[in-house]
């Protein structure tokens, strides 16, 4: 007779599983974990208030290599500042996460109709400008570094 009835038990209990695996999930615990583990992230958004970018800066400095590119790719200061202000954060091209030195690279286009990335690093004080990309032309540059690369 225990048999008999096994089957049906056997039955109740998954739909009764099934079921509390179902409420478990639909918890908003579970749903964040499962969106960080599961949702692969591009291109985070981040609020321009979280943002550690100063984008109204008005202390710049400029690495050696930055003035060299800037100099190779006709950047001016100007267009550094015009990038900060109205570009967009790249953050697949960006260092930001689980660094104590975050470096961002802004894409935008200047006011001289240059397709730009600056790489930029905030400070407590300043933003320092990394290096300058013109995204559209190839420019022959000769600055410190560049015999290192292959």
């Amino acid at each position: 007779m225990n048999k008999k009835f096994l089957p049906y038990f056997l039955g109740i209990f998954g739909v009764v599983l099934i079921w509390k695996m179902y409420e478990f999930s639909i918890q908003s615990d579970f749903k964040i974990e499962k969106s960080k583990k599961d949702v692969p992230v591009v291109a985070p958004v981040i609020n321009k208030s979280t943002d550690e970018l100063n984008r109204s800066a008005t202390h710049f400095i400029y690495t050696k290599h930055a003035r060299c590119r800037m100099d190779c790719r006709h950047i001016d200061e100007s267009e550094v500042k015009e990038i900060l202000k109205d570009g967009a954060i790249n953050y697949k091209k960006s260092q930001y996460q689980h660094t104590d030195n975050p470096k961002y690279a802004v894409e935008g286009w200047s006011h001289d109709k240059q397709h730009l990335r600056i790489v930029f690093a905030p400070t407590e004080d300043a933003v320092v400008v990394v290096t300058c990309i013109d995204l559209e032309n190839e420019f022959e540059c000769h600055c410190p570094g560049d015999e290192h690369k292959n």
